[in-house]
């Protein structure tokens, strides 16, 4: 990369609002628009690349795609990156050639991670010397020539023969069906794959396409007023939605530039800001807590950062950050998978998400019966008063954006089951997350249905930890299931059945999750709560509910792994989180109390009586 003299760092030019062109049709044609135009676009460290330049590499891997892809092979592209230059530049190189990427989560271990590159049917790997341990001794889908590494000589070496390859020439070199002209990219052309995970076990591939990457885009340049000199920091890691749908994409569609961090550090933010002059963010899960956890300074305020989009930071902490450092958050809701969203307008009340988008027929349902649920009912303080009346699950009832998983109808059938109230039309898009409704129409989010947990933002399943806490053999049963966060999302919990063996050994427990080559790093049962046999319900199935309900206020013995606030390591999805002891210990009174205090701290103590 090299050093961008044509840059315009004047306040004038920081004031510029953003350009004002129809909505695109395509991502291609927003990569496509870059060329010649020499202003700062893509940041990292100290070198920055122009909007020009970042066209042209992506040019470049346009065509190194087309040629490197196997006759009749799918065009997808697996990137299994941190937040480097090459992500960004790798998807406007998709968006061209018309290819798909498939964002590879480096917390997924062994065969796990081998089953998302062969389900994806990716037909070339990008990566970096430091994932390449996590690929050692798979039985990998591809040759080696189709695995590049970015940060070896000989990846530069590939690349040098397409240099001077301009976007124009190979928009859509990686559609070719035969000797005959490429087909150009068009709206439901294919653009990203990204995992989300449900309650059936492995991860599912969410279907996103170019028109609707695109359109997202241009959506949020005018809900943030996106301006040609803004900077949008990308701490968030890439391969989530969540950097790229709301903060790659606006960036592209308002002729702003991106600013990456490889992993989120919440004592380097604040610098990051300040050498980037980003004026704008996102965030998942608990990344807003750990900013606030820094020691405040007299130049907390001293950035041009403007606003910050995320989800999960909460009502109290929204206002905690703004009140320290000058920066208005705005929580939002939409699902990964694109079937319903939620907007926040300056009169919603604090504790709630918003209303529907416009074109959104949202309704809070009986999960079994798709019948309304009541309007919440709330004391003078906001706290609920009616839950079990009022909470269900979010449902879509119009036309939705989702756009199905990648070979595998039958999830994509249960997320759109149901009809209209007239019969006619798609069926409904179940969302999994549980709502509530207050009387104003204000949507307020109340949890994840079922065995679906979200830990420091990755969205895990309950039946995958189970399969592997199956093989501990003590135990003559496993349940899985999340109990709220102190803060934002969900914690992962386990019941284990021990009828007639020895007493619970927490050294021992702890080495067995440690040689588990497929447990990820979020996958690690904060609580363990020990029982002489699982409750069941009449049909013999695990009564999760009354698990999940006690939690961990019980009279069994429980154990714990605490929370070390002062000691941080990096994460995967989410941002660097406070680390866990490894060594389970007994968890106390004075334990619980704490706890609950946490609760009542962030105005969440109502979740535990979900």
């Amino acid at each position: 990369m090299v050093a961008d003299s044509s840059r315009s760092d004047s306040p004038r030019a920081r004031d510029t609002p953003a350009r004002t062109p129809p909505a695109p049709r395509t991502v291609a044609e927003l990569v496509q628009a870059q060329w010649g135009d020499h202003r700062a676009a893509l940041k990292h460290r100290q070198k920055v690349l122009t909007h020009h330049q970042v066209a042209g590499a992506a040019a470049a891997r346009a065509a190194l795609l087309g040629d490197l892809l196997p006759p009749g092979a799918e065009p997808h592209v697996a990137v299994l990156l941190d937040n480097v230059p090459e992500f960004p530049l790798w998807l406007g190189a998709a968006a061209l050639a018309g290819a798909a990427v498939a964002g590879i989560n480096p917390t997924r271990r062994g065969p796990e991670l081998a089953r998302d590159l062969t389900h994806t049917d990716c037909a070339l790997l990008i990566t970096e010397r430091a994932h390449l341990p996590l690929l050692a001794g798979l039985d990998l889908p591809l040759p080696p020539e189709r695995v590049l590494i970015v940060d070896d000589p000989a990846y530069q070496e590939l690349l040098a023969p397409y240099e001077d390859a301009r976007p124009d020439d190979v928009t859509g070199s990686a559609l070719r069906t035969g000797p005959g002209p490429r087909r150009t990219p068009d709206p439901t052309t294919r653009m990203l794959l990204y995992f989300t995970s449900g309650s059936t076990g492995a991860p599912k591939a969410a279907l996103c396409s170019q028109g609707r990457l695109a359109a997202a885009g241009h959506s949020l340049v005018g809900h943030f007023d996106v301006r040609r000199s803004d900077v949008h920091y990308l701490c968030m890691p890439m391969f989530h939605g969540n950097a790229v749908i709301a903060g790659w994409a606006p960036a592209l569609a308002g002729g702003a530039a991106v600013a990456l961090r490889r992993r989120f550090s919440a004592s380097a933010f604040l610098p990051d800001v300040r050498h980037y002059g980003a004026t704008y963010f996102t965030y998942v899960g608990r990344a807003v807590q750990y900013l606030l956890a820094t020691p405040p300074a007299p130049d907390d305020r001293d950035h041009a950062l403007r606003t910050g989009f995320g989800t999960e930071a909460g009502a109290v902490d929204a206002a905690r950050f703004a009140a320290r450092f000058g920066v208005r958050l705005v929580e939002g809701y939409g699902s990964s998978e694109g079937g319903a969203a939620l907007q926040r307008t300056p009169d919603t009340p604090p504790g709630a998400i918003g209303r529907p988008a416009p074109g959104d027929d949202l309704a809070v349902v009986d999960p079994e019966t798709g019948d309304e649920l009541p309007r919440a009912r709330l004391d003078p303080a906001g706290r609920l008063l009616n839950g079990d009346e009022a909470i269900g699950e979010l449902v879509n009832r119009g036309r939705s954006a989702f756009e199905g998983y990648w070979r595998n109808p039958e999830a994509t059938a249960a997320r759109t089951r149901g009809r209209s109230p007239d019969g006619a039309g798609a069926g409904w898009y179940w969302t999994g997350d549980l709502f509530f409704r207050d009387p104003a129409g204000f949507f307020h989010f109340a949890g994840r249905a079922d065995d679906r947990l979200r830990v420091d933002s990755e969205n895990l399943a309950a039946a995958m930890i189970e399969n592997i806490l199956a093989r501990y053999a003590p135990a003559a049963g496993v349940a899985v299931y999340a109990v709220p966060d102190p803060v934002a999302g969900d914690q992962v919990m386990a019941a284990l059945a021990l009828p007639d063996g020895p007493a619970f050994d927490p050294d021992d427990f702890a080495a067995f999750l440690a040689a588990q080559p497929d447990l990820g790093t979020k996958m690690a049962p904060r609580f363990v709560r020990t029982v002489a046999a699982l409750p069941v319900t009449a049909t013999n199935k695990v009564h999760r509910v009354a698990l999940r309900r006690a939690g961990f206020r019980c009279p069994d013995p429980i154990w714990w792994r605490p929370i070390a606030p002062a000691d941080q390591r990096p994460t995967g999805r989410g941002p660097t989180a406070p680390a866990a002891s490894t060594r389970y210990r007994r968890f106390t009174d004075d334990d619980c109390a704490a706890l609950l205090a946490a609760y009542r701290e962030h105005g969440r103590e109502h979740l535990l009586d979900r």
